[in-house]
């Protein structure tokens, strides 16, 4: 079920009246086999798969605590991290390697060298699930935390469903004291929870969707050969749509833990309005550049070796983060634009928050350059090859005009302009919820507009969500 489907509303709605009716350990067994029934829906198959790695983590972090003997216990935690690397490792990247290997005997004329004729399935929310417990093997293991007593305590972190197939990825020191924690009903966070939830199915259903009609007609070809209409068309509405696909699917997560008590961190900050790359991943997909920074970038050294290892180390990260996305060329160079890119603003550029005060037309002049830099890479993103992604570029080069374009500009614009001005409202506000702390009366209509404008704008196909294929 996915989060825009009316089956997952019904499932939301039963779980929370369930919930609530339950003591503390009682929600917690409650809400993992809830979680159990989540995963199940989308693939029943691979739920062994997750419980036994889940089970294997529980077991060596409870045998880091218990282990005075410095080797051993980093013996342990590397021997956690290398099998949950191996796992996700097998399923999601050994169709990558095999085809690519294939590609390279046939470039050296090796056609006689036999080829393994599998096809791995990825299982659902592998991704997210593996960076969690590699999260939280190593915080045991430097101290930042306890590990859970209780398995079905350590089972709802790592499972818990409103984040488990595509983050927001918790830092176990947020997540895990929560779960072992009482979670008294509060009224007022509730409504946060639903109102974070409509508006996330606006970004999805009203923004992302029709976006996504624009975009797939421009990189599927249906609007023709690439010219430079088409190519900006197709960039622009992609750069829209998968952050409307995602922030949504954010914010519905967010809102849905919510209403069980939790609070998730806030997944996106306005990150079309960064005056600089470093700025922009300040704020884009928080959970994860949190999680490459400090798990990767700063344990490759950071900064602290030199501008030269910096910038290796900024690239490095980068290149492993575009890889995570998925096993294909083209989230490599997607990796290495922003990689490259961020080394060379630390080398040349003034980057915000480092004390320079803008002005208001240097600001958005900086803000434009750099939403032009994300949606260059956004375009690697998109495409499914590094062929279609150079073909579609290169349709700049021809420019073109027909009547059919001017029509789909402003279908693009009018689709973007409320997710614009919703950025502008929370970017005024520096708040975590939309018009945090006026009255409740204003918010209600504020959410009725929300359910009219999903229930008249939405797009006539759903897509789905983005991020769930990694």
């Amino acid at each position: 079920m996915t989060f825009d489907s009316a089956s997952y509303i019904v499932f939301l709605a039963v779980v929370f009246l369930v919930y609530w009716r339950l003591h503390l350990r009682e929600q917690n067994a409650f809400l993992l086999f809830a979680s159990c029934v989540f995963y199940a829906w989308w693939d029943w198959r691979f739920l062994l798969l997750m419980a036994a790695s889940t089970t294997l983590d529980f077991i060596l972090a409870r045998r880091i605590d218990a282990e005075s003997r410095p080797r051993v216990r980093k013996g342990i935690v590397l021997a956690s991290v290398a099998v949950n690397l191996s796992i996700l490792g097998f399923f999601k990247y050994f169709n990558f390697f095999i085809d690519s290997f294939r590609h390279v005997a046939d470039a050296a004329g090796l056609h006689f060298v036999p080829m393994l004729a599998w096809n791995i399935i990825l299982p659902p929310a592998i991704s997210f699930y593996t960076f969690q417990e590699i999260a939280y093997i190593v915080d045991v293991y430097e101290g930042r935390l306890r590990s859970a007593s209780r398995f079905v305590d350590y089972g709802l972190f790592v499972s818990l469903f409103p984040h488990l197939i595509a983050g927001p990825i918790q830092k176990p020191s947020h997540l895990l004291p929560q779960i072992q924690s009482p979670r008294p009903w509060m009224a007022s966070k509730a409504f946060d929870g639903m109102i974070l939830i409509l508006e996330g199915l606006f970004r999805k259903l009203v923004i992302a969707d029709n976006c996504a009609l624009i975009a797939n007609a421009a990189f599927n070809g249906r609007f023709g050969t690439p010219d430079s209409a088409i190519t900006l068309l197709g960039t622009y509405a992609f750069a829209w749509q998968i952050y409307g696909d995602f922030s949504g699917y954010s914010s519905i997560a967010r809102g849905s833990a919510q209403l069980f008590g939790f609070h998730f961190m806030v997944n996106f900050r306005q990150p079309y309005m960064a005056t600089s790359l470093q700025d922009f991943w300040r704020r884009w997909h928080i959970s994860l550049s949190t999680f490459l920074r400090d798990y990767l970038y700063i344990r490759l050294g950071g900064n602290r070796l030199g501008p030269r290892r910096t910038y290796g180390n900024l690239l490095a990260t980068m290149l492993l983060g575009g890889l995570w996305h998925g096993a294909n060329w083209t989230f490599v160079i997607w990796g290495g634009i922003h990689g490259a890119a961020l080394a060379i603003e630390r080398k040349f550029l003034t980057a915000d928050g480092d004390g320079q005060a803008f002005s208001f037309l240097q600001r958005w002049f900086r803000r434009i350059m750099i939403f032009h830099v994300v949606c260059l890479a956004w375009v690697f993103f998109r495409a499914s090859s590094l062929a279609e992604a150079s073909n579609f570029l290169t349709g700049i080069l021809h420019p073109h005009w027909e009547p059919v374009y001017a029509t789909a500009a402003a279908y693009l614009a009018l689709s973007a302009a409320g997710l614009f001005f919703l950025d502008l409202e929370l970017e005024r506000s520096k708040s975590e919820y939309l018009l945090e702390g006026r009255r409740y009366a204003t918010r209600v209509i504020v959410g009725v507009v929300l359910v009219a404008a999903i229930s008249l704008l939405t797009a006539g196909s759903q897509s789905a969500f983005i991020y769930f294929q990694f």
